[in-house]
């Protein structure tokens, strides 16, 4: 739970108890008759009204200090729920690092997602130097761009046509190191990754790979995946076929997140 949260929580807190106070203590026991005029009736309405005054004020404190920070903007990103997911087919699917891996992650990704950026700039080196590079894992990148946006489509092409020539992750690179980009500028960045550009227009103009990226959203769709980045990540079958996904992280996330997931999973025992 966030500081803000917490907050929230106890100041509703004190809310609920300051309105649950009574208005007037018991009574103290009355005097005898002849004391009486020190006890005036007029001296406790005026003991009540004050002790309201005060409850009133403190109830209206509470409420301005609620509102102020139901109002005060966050720096915390929003995470989607992340779904409850058991396992992934990736027979044959493209991915990087070692055959005999045995943990994997699947990244659910939109080359216009800010968030997906960051990600691709300043954790996935990491993860990528790690644990891809030293052979613990296999890396999985599937596309998941918004309904709407054709620009980021038309990138998730581009990159899968760059594919076709090795250059895939270069080209993952260089779209995620240049949001936002035109379509123009994506064709000027593939020119500087030598591939033959011919072949490329070609792949790219056939929409070759179209149908691929509308499965591989659907898919998402379909486990409840909306929110990118998402991460599926987990421990492989036997015959490398299907991922048994163990956790799913869903928006902006930490390398030490994504590390200690995997830490726990490739120590000894831990890809049962």
């Amino acid at each position: 739970m966030s500081q803000r949260s917490k907050w929230l929580v106890l100041l509703g807190s004190m809310a609920v108890w300051a309105l649950s106070q009574p208005a007037l203590k018991a009574a103290e026991p009355s005097p005898p008759p002849v004391e009486q005029n020190q006890y005036s009736i007029q001296k406790q309405l005026d003991e009540l009204k004050a002790g309201q005054e005060r409850l009133s004020r403190q109830v209206q404190e509470i409420k301005t200090l609620l509102e102020q920070l139901a109002e005060t903007p966050t720096n915390e990103p929003a995470k989607p729920a992340a779904p409850n997911v058991v396992s992934a087919n990736v027979h044959g699917e493209p991915f990087r690092g070692t055959n005999s891996a045995r943990v994997a992650i699947i990244e659910y990704s939109d080359f216009d997602c800010s968030f997906c950026g960051r990600y691709a700039r300043n954790v996935f080196p990491r993860v990528e130097s790690d644990y891809i590079q030293s052979g613990k894992i296999k890396y999985f990148f599937r596309d998941l761009p918004e309904p709407v946006d054709t620009n980021a489509w038309f990138k998730a092409r581009a990159a899968r046509c760059a594919g076709d020539q090795g250059k895939f992750w270069q080209m993952h690179d260089l779209l995620f190191a240049h949001q936002p980009a035109t379509a123009a500028e994506v064709i000027a960045l593939t020119q500087t990754l030598g591939v033959d550009m011919g072949e490329f227009s070609q792949c790219v103009s056939s929409e070759k790979y179209l149908q691929n990226i509308q499965r591989s959203a659907a898919g998402a769709k379909r486990m409840g995946l909306y929110g990118t980045p998402a991460f599926l990540i987990g421990t492989l079958s036997d015959d490398g076929d299907f991922l048994r996904v163990n956790r799913v992280l869903v928006g902006a996330e930490t390398y030490e997140s994504i590390k200690s997931v995997l830490d726990e999973l490739l120590k000894p025992g831990g890809q049962k």
